[in-house]
């Protein structure tokens, strides 16, 4: 039987089990080819029916409108904070960002480089340490705003927004950490993106989710051809040899989703999985301290929290790791514990977390 381990990595992180199934039992011979999905064209009818079915599953699965395009690109969230502004924010538009942490900042500071001062700052909690999302009063959105950016989910600090920021402006967010969570309503937003690492599949694959008047709105002409949203969007993700076999990876976990239930049954879990671990730590605060300062920002993906000292943590992380656990050691800028509960962790998994936090600080409090 082969040895499985509890994941808790930040990302790239674990996939759901029947999704890696299904793609050990399709490797050597992917629907009748003789050859693995990764040795086909991307141009062959075999690829294009799963590369079809990746789009039509993420339409169906998050009840995307048809006046939206989904994108299949490569570079992640990093080439996606310059490919925004560079494509939106060359013809002296303006927008303003919400800065909630790590890669909210990172995201401010690529767009400052195309877009200089026509880029501000909507409101940060970086004061705090980014262990808190902002208030609505504390938005500061300008009226000329084309959008505002944000990070729906802080992978270092672990903080959601559960309640996206009151505004009359067009979103455009990150959601690499916790695409897929649940369901919502989209069309407040004119541009999703996602890193797949996390809730969708293996690293290699960025899901770009795009209105159809935010795409009208680029100013792409002169972009070397691979930054251009419009390209991507008419060359439906195929403007160039995309990422296949990730492509094929999504496929699989986004089937599987919906096997389950879709977005509503990992909704459920997701919140089931909160409930145990952040009940477990508040139950044992003397011990385990969270890094969220208030309850109400707290990630249902990313979960921070700190032992009493260092040589704690660090014995922490070991016997966890020799328990079948492993992903657990803290964000280098932040130390501690996290842990990432993402789609793929099941609720029995959590469980066996809290039984070793609960035995740990039986031993060690």
């Amino acid at each position: 039987m082969t040895h499985r381990v509890i994941n808790f990595y930040a990302g790239p992180a674990g996939l759901p089990l029947p999704a890696l199934e299904r793609a050990q039992e399709e490797l050597l011979d992917f629907a009748g080819t003789g050859m693995s999905v990764m040795e086909i064209s991307h141009r062959s009818k075999e690829y294009d029916a799963v590369h079809e079915e990746a789009i039509a599953l993420t339409r169906e699965l998050m009840g995307i409108p048809e006046h939206f395009k989904i994108m299949l690109l490569q570079g992640g969230a990093h080439l996606a904070f310059g490919m925004i502004p560079l494509n939106l924010l060359r013809s002296g538009r303006k927008a303003d960002y919400i800065l909630t942490g790590n890669w909210a900042e990172k995201a401010y500071q690529e767009a400052q480089l195309v877009a200089g001062n026509n880029v501000r700052v909507a409101a940060s909690t970086k004061a705090d340490k980014f262990a808190r999302l902002p208030k609505a009063h504390e938005l500061k959105i300008g009226a000329d705003s084309a959008f505002v950016h944000f990070t729906s989910n802080n992978t270092v600090e672990g903080t959601q927004f559960h309640q996206f920021p009151q505004t009359d402006k067009p979103y455009i967010c990150d959601m690499s950490s916790d695409i897929m969570w649940r369901p919502f309503d989209i069309n407040p937003f004119g541009l999703i993106y996602a890193g797949a690492q996390k809730n969708l599949g293996p690293s290699g694959v960025t899901l770009v989710i795009m209105r159809d008047d935010f795409i009208e709105m680029c100013e792409a002409q002169d972009l070397p051809s691979y930054l251009r949203y419009p390209l991507h969007a008419e060359k439906n993700s195929l403007y160039n040899t995309p990422s296949t076999f990730g492509i094929y990876l999504l496929r699989n976990v986004l089937a599987y989703n919906k096997s389950i239930g879709g977005l509503q049954a990992i909704e459920a879990n997701n919140r089931k999985k909160g409930e145990i671990l952040y009940g477990c730590i508040d139950r044992l605060g003397d011990f385990y301290k969270p890094f969220v300062t208030e309850k109400a920002d707290r990630s249902m993906m990313n979960v921070d929290f700190f032992l009493p000292s260092e040589d704690l943590t660090a014995t922490f992380v070991g016997e966890a790791k020799k328990a079948g656990m492993v992903g657990l050691k803290g964000y280098r800028d932040i130390g501690g514990i996290r842990v990432s509960i993402y789609n793929a962790v099941t609720v029995p998994q959590v469980e066996v977390l809290v039984d070793f936090m609960e035995a740990f600080a039986k031993k060690n409090g």
